[in-house]
């Protein structure tokens, strides 16, 4: 024993850079329960909003929304996720898949809703990018023309 003591601090980077390695590989499975929300994927995404009925919230900015976001999703920007959380009220029960462009913001959407209550919260992994990457199709907004 006392021979790996010494070996371990003589050699104190690599024990640090194991311990890096390990909390990296255990932190994505641990991490999503001490949040108390789940990261799916695009795939998975389609089989509980089929399966399921979950809502996909969709909490990037107008503009990014009018270029391009899924089919069916409630928009709400993450900046006027407090201000308009009522109109998430009647989706309580049900599961909510939250997404951005790359699952960063909608990260700290998913971290509000648990905070208030919802139970089936899911991080859209890798966001409208992601869901892109898996040729998932994408719904743009017709821009309305102005009648004179």
């Amino acid at each position: 024993m006392s021979q790996f003591i010494e070996f371990a601090t003589n050699h104190w980077d690599l024990f640090l850079a194991l311990a890096i390695i390990l909390f990296m590989m255990f932190s994505g499975g641990l991490g999503s329960r001490l949040r108390g929300y789940k990261e799916v994927g695009p795939t998975e995404s389609v089989q509980i909003i089929n399966h399921e009925g979950a809502l996909l919230l969709d909490v990037r900015e107008d503009n990014e929304y009018k270029d391009g976001h899924i089919l069916d999703s409630l928009h709400i920007p993450l900046g006027k996720l407090g201000e308009r959380m009522d109109e998430l009220e009647k989706f309580r029960e049900k599961p909510i898949i939250v997404g951005c462009r790359s699952g960063h913001r909608s990260a700290s959407a998913c971290a509000k809703l648990r905070k208030r209550g919802f139970g089936k919260v899911y991080n859209l992994k890798g966001g409208v990018m992601a869901w892109q990457n898996a040729d998932l199709p994408l719904q743009t907004q017709a821009k309305k023309k102005k009648r004179k």
